[in-house]
This record gives structure tokens, sequence and C-alpha cells, in this order.
């Protein structure tokens, strides 16, 4: 099973739970031939998170959230989706409080945090965890936005120097090189 937002720009995904916010970012519209943006209507937005819910549950091993999305729910989750975006390009957070989550002792003596809510609430409380998650891990530093302006299409950087700019260097990189070429050959009067 492969996360249906990213799959659809071919690219590899996020880790483990990392892979659902990577998806949520993905759910632009972007790449040529221009993707539909899956966060337009519920129509489209319930699908996507469906599957994408089914994937994060096979990823994390933890059980399958059912969630029911509203007009409402859409818009938040796509505010969430532009904050996450920001976060990732280099915007300053706002600090402000999207969702809850439940601490609980498990069988094995260790904490283990829960989402809580439904519709948005539980969909940002999903995103927060696996943030905090990668955030730990230090593998949050690799989910990244493609610097192409046209583009950005979010990627998980799996450089050793974690020192990529592009979703794809073949694609978006000769791109925007290209036009940086002309661009100075331009204003040197070539």
């Amino acid at each position: 099973m492969s996360w249906p937002a990213s799959g659809r720009y071919r690219m590899d995904a996020a880790p483990a739970g990392l892979g659902f916010v990577h998806d949520l970012l993905n759910t632009i519209p972007a790449g040529r031939p221009r993707k539909p943006d899956l966060l337009a209507e519920v129509a489209d937005a319930q699908p996507w998170l469906d599957e994408a819910l089914a994937v994060w549950a096979e990823q994390t091993g933890r059980p399958r959230p059912e969630v029911a999305l509203t007009e409402r729910d859409l818009d938040q989750v796509r505010t969430l989706r532009d904050e996450l975006k920001g976060l990732l390009t280099g915007a300053e957070a706002t600090a402000r409080e999207l969702s809850s989550a439940t601490l609980r002792l498990d069988a094995s003596g260790r904490v283990a945090i829960e989402p809580r809510g439904g519709g948005a609430r539980l969909v940002s409380s999903l995103v927060l965890i696996e943030m905090l998650a990668a955030q730990q891990a230090d593998t949050w530093r690799r989910l990244k936005v493609c610097r192409n302006a046209r583009c950005q299409v979010a990627f998980y950087d799996r450089s050793r120097n974690n020192s990529g700019v592009w979703h794809a260097t073949k694609i978006c990189g000769n791109l925007e090189n290209l036009r940086a070429h002309r661009a100075r050959a331009k204003a040197a009067g070539r």
C-alpha cells in the first residue's frame, strides 16, 4: 500500500508515520500535468484521507481511526497544510492549539500518545504526534518543499548530508538551473 497523494508525484514517502504528514503536504495541486488539489472538495478529500489513514495504520501498527470530514473540517485541514508548508519553507510558526492528545501507559510500561477529537482535530492531532516523533528521531529536518516555485511538492531528503533542494533533480533542478543560467547570460549581454 502506498501513500495516495505522494504517489501521484512518483516519490518515496517519508518513513513510518511521518509519511502521513508528507502525504498531507502533497495533496496540493502541482506537477506536470497539474494534479488536482485533493483538499478542494469533501468528495475528493474523504477518499484521500481514508486511504492515507489506512497506510498510516499499516506503517505505524496502530489502529486506523475513522474520520468523517465536513466542509468546515476541510477548511481547517487546508489551513493546517498551509501552515506546515510555511514551516518547511522558513515561515515563522504561530503558537496556537491545533488539537489534543492523550498520554497513557501501555502494557510494556512505555508512555504512548494517542490522538483525540474528530474531523480536522483528529487529523491535526495525528500530524502533531507524527511531527513530535520525527523531531525526536531527528527525521523532521529531512522533510522539505521543492525549491522550484512552480512545483512546491514536499519530499523526504534521503541524501547523506541532507542537502537536497529539489523533489526531483532531473525535473525541477534541471529546469531551475537552466532558467538561472539563461538569466545570467541575459544579464551579461550574451
